[in-house]
């Protein structure tokens, strides 16, 4: 090409490119007010539980309550952008998101925890799919590991501040969190709203077919039981041993070593900032130079042993420690899942994407139930737990050859 051609050709190309980045660094922040909320929360939970008279179980099934209805919901709303457009389904989510924020910060009554989890899970479940669908509409396959990879790290720096400023806030108010949380959700709702386009064109729609309102049973069995099937049982085993972590981290942390929201929200600022680190920069260099599988692979083996680290350590910094370790073993089975999902699946983004978090909300509904149940029991039970269900994750992965191999 000569250089003029050449010039002219980058020209044309560069207003597309930063409309692309635009677009892309508004969902990175829609997504980082989210996962800010979610940790200003994390470390308040176990305490908002206990100041009620509630355990572990009672916690855990708080937590599973937020994932039945993103479970439930989540496709429909994955599925309904497929027709409708991702836009204004997002616009819902992130709404959603602000109300039930200010209903949580004004519990005071354990049902009122659980009636505002359930409302968040029904709306804020439209934020996920729809991010997801959108990165996909927008991006190459050899540059979709990367860009999930940032949805990731955007979610992580979020889960960095969150629980530092929920430790903090939480000492003076226990309510004052939440309200910022949905302050802040409502920023970034009048961003997205003002300043977001659509992605998904009208000719690219998926038309409505009568009789089968929002709820396509046959396009869901249909992508289950294609390629992306497996893809999508690990991603339920991948959430379910986290759940376990995170859910219990707090009560275990208090009940192990007299921990507060200050020691505990700081344990999982470690967390998000590993996460945020590995997602962001190493994730899109890893899985181009390995493969989506390999990197998944290794991610499982790795967090098996992870939580046996958790175990051993006993001391403040040997948890914080063990705490960064199984960050890093975690942080990239999200982002070569969602990457192999979108790559492998048959059917529109929308409903691949909704069903994707509809397996990651199941792994919120069993891990939190079973690491709380656990909990009440031993101490040590829920970790031992989760390494058991990590390494059948890895086990599983071995034999999945052909689904899991690079396309």
């Amino acid at each position: 090409m000569a250089p003029r051609a050449l010039w002219s050709y980058c020209k044309k190309a560069e207003p597309i490119m930063n409309t692309q980045k635009r677009n892309l660094y508004i969902l990175l922040l829609v997504l980082f007010v989210v996962m800010l909320g979610y940790g200003m929360i994390s470390p308040l939970l176990p305490f908002y539980i206990e100041d009620m008279g509630a355990g572990g179980t009672e916690l855990g099934l708080l937590v599973a309550s937020y994932a039945v209805m993103r479970m439930v919901c989540g496709p429909i709303w994955g599925g309904l952008s497929d027709r409708v457009g991702r836009k204004p389904i997002l616009l819902i989510g992130i709404f959603g998101y602000v109300i039930t924020m200010l209903w949580f910060g004004l519990a005071d009554r354990l049902w009122m925890l659980f009636a505002a989890r359930i409302l968040a899970g029904i709306l804020s479940s439209a934020t996920s799919p729809t991010t997801m669908a959108f990165v996909s509409d927008s991006t190459l396959e050899a540059e979709r590991g990367g860009g999930m990879g940032l949805l990731g790290a955007a979610a992580g720096v979020g889960t960095i501040l969150g629980p530092v400023l929920g430790g903090l806030l939480g000492d003076e108010s226990i309510a004052l969190p939440f309200l910022i949380a949905a302050g802040l959700a409502a920023l970034s709702l009048l961003l997205a709203w003002i300043f977001l386009p659509e992605s998904l064109p009208p000719e690219k729609r998926q038309p409505g077919k009568s009789g089968k309102g929002f709820i396509d049973l046959r396009a869901w069995l249909a992508a289950v039981r294609s390629p992306v099937g497996p893809l999508f049982n690990l991603t339920f085993i991948s959430t379910c041993g986290l759940m376990i972590f995170a859910s219990v981290f707090g009560l275990y942390a208090l009940e192990r070593f007299n921990y507060g929201p200050k020691e505990t929200g700081m344990m999982l600022m470690v967390l998000g900032l590993v996460s945020a680190l590995i997602q962001g920069v190493f994730a899109g260099p890893l899985t181009r130079r390995w493969g989506d599988s390999a990197v998944l692979k290794a991610s499982l083996l790795a967090s098996a042993l992870s939580f046996g680290f958790l175990l051993l350590a006993d001391s403040y910094l040997t948890i914080l420690l063990a705490t960064a370790f199984f960050g890093f073993t975690v942080a990239l089975q999200v982002p070569s899942l969602t990457a192999m999902t979108s790559k492998r699946s048959e059917v529109p983004p929308g409903i691949a994407m909704g069903l994707s978090n509809a397996f990651i909300s199941l792994g919120r509904i069993f891990g939190p139930i079973l690491g709380g149940l656990l909990l009440d029991h031993n101490l040590v039970l829920p970790y031992l737990a989760g390494a058991a269900v990590m390494l059948l994750g890895f086990v599983f992965s071995l034999g999945q050859k052909k689904q899991l191999q690079p396309v």
